[in-house]
Formats: C-alpha cells, structure tokens, sequence
C-alpha cells in the first residue's frame, strides 16, 4: 500500500459457504490486517465493501430500510455476522487526522460473469419457487457497485465530505426492486425458456429437507461431501424474505446514480452466450 492515497477491499469469503472460521478469518482477520496496513503506509482513505446482509437476521424481511436500521441481535449466517463485524472495525478507524473510512452495503450483486445467470440458463426448464413468491429483492449490476465506490472516494476526498461521511455506511442497489421470482423468471424468459407452468414449494416442505442436508454434511464432509450451497436454512431465509433498501442516502451524500439499468445486463449476457454458442 505504499505511495497509495485510497485502498478498495473488496475482497471476502464465499458467502454460500456456512463456514464461521473461513468467513472470521477472511472478513473479520482479514479487515484487520487492512486496516493496519493502511495506517502503517499513510493510505488517505478505505473504501470497504460491506453487506447489506448486515441488518438482515434472517426472521424479519426488510422494507426500503434505510442506514438507521440497527444490526441485529442475531444473523442467518457466517457471512452476515462477520460482515457486520468487519464493517464496524472499518467504520471505527474512521480518524479525519489520519485515515479516512466508508463502507458500501452492496444489495443483491449481479453481472452476467457471476454463477446466477450461467445456473438461470443451465435449469432455463426449471420453474418452482420457494415460499409464496411474493418477496421482493434489491438487486445491483456490479458496474454500479464499483461506481458506488468511487462516489465514496470522491467525497472523502473533499474536506466537506470527510466529515459528512467518514466512518459511515450506505446502502447501494440498483434502485430497481423488484418480486425476486418474477425477476428470475423474466432472466429464464430472456434466454429463450419459456414459463409453461410454475411449481410452488412451501417453506414448510424445504426447511426439514434443507435440516437434513446440512446435518449430512455434518457427517459426511470428511468422506468428501461438498459443502451445500443452495439447500440451506440461511438460503432458504434469503430466497423468501423481503429484503429492500434505500439509497436515499447514498444519493443525497455521495452523489450516487445508477449508471446501468439491470435488465441490460441480461442483454449482456444474451450477447456474451450466443458469441460462444
């Protein structure tokens, strides 16, 4: 970090993983070691990817909550708890004499490089949802994650904006919430794959399967059974709860707008595929 004015720490475990060392070590240890770094080579400012995972405990879905939502008692998973963590040292370090902090809380990310479209296109016949369908999500294209970063470093960078939002928070989507399904299946409809019939799971139905699924893991991973990834509790949370945020914030402090619609992004991909077919 030498000769460095701004740091982005991007960098996190995989949140599919339910794994607490892993996600302590990389999110929590790992953002320590950053934020000692920084101040050891004078870096002006830290700009860190946080969650919005870190308001979200898994019971209570979210409405277009803003910044003043309090962390909860308790998370769904590894992930959220050790975001939540990480993001609280970085916001601590905030010191306007020293080094300047600021954390994005990213909402649902999404880019036609991710596995979310590969997977849409791979099961493109395969129509059920989780619940009652009637959840709806924040997603962000990742281009506006990464313009959402360089908004924060452009207002830490002027006097008036270090002490508006140094050692803050904000929320970042795509401004485009949306019924989580209906946004799922209009990605499979883009593909080519059309909606003949749709199968309901009710979350009564996938919860004991997704006990079962874990609790073989539990058992079985030394024998080498893959960590599970779709089928599990704190998933199952995430697929059947609302979860919207306000980036009321984020627009009015840091300027953000933004700058690519998400339907485009699957256009993206469409292009990106048929290239390759």
């Amino acid at each position: 970090f030498e000769g460095v004015d701004v740091v982005f720490h991007t960098a996190a475990a995989d949140p599919s993983k339910n794994n607490l060392q892993l996600h302590y070590k990389v999110n929590v240890i790992g953002t320590k070691n950053v934020i000692g770094a920084c101040k050891i080579c004078k870096v002006k400012r830290l700009i860190h990817t946080s969650s919005s995972a870190v308001v979200f405990d898994g019971v209570h879905g979210l409405f277009n909550v803003n910044e003043s939502l309090p962390y909860p008692d308790k998370f769904p998973d590894a992930y959220a708890q050790t975001k939540a963590e990480a993001e609280k040292l970085v916001m601590d370090a905030n010191d306007t004499n020293d080094l300047l902090t600021c954390c994005i809380r990213p909402g649902s990310i999404f880019d036609p490089g991710d596995l979310v479209m590969p997977t849409l296109d791979r099961y493109g016949r395969t129509h059920f949802t989780v619940g009652d369908g009637k959840n709806y999500d924040d997603f962000v294209y990742v281009k506006n994650v990464v313009h959402g970063h360089i908004c924060a470093d452009k207002t830490l960078s002027t006097m008036d904006g270090a002490r508006t939002s140094g050692g803050k928070a904000y929320f970042i989507t795509n401004m485009e919430p949306m019924n989580m399904w209906d946004f799922l299946y209009t990605v499979q409809e883009e593909l080519g794959y059309k909606r003949l019939f749709k199968i309901r799971i009710p979350i009564h139905v996938i919860k004991p399967i997704s006990y079962l699924v874990e609790g073989a893991y539990k058992v079985l991973y030394h024998f080498g059974m893959p960590t599970p990834q779709i089928l599990t509790q704190a998933r199952i949370k995430y697929a059947t709860l609302n979860r919207t945020f306000s980036c009321d914030k984020a627009v009015k402090e840091l300027g953000y707008k933004p700058i690519v619609k998400l339907m485009i992004t699957v256009k993206l991909y469409i292009q990106l595929r048929n290239k390759d077919l």
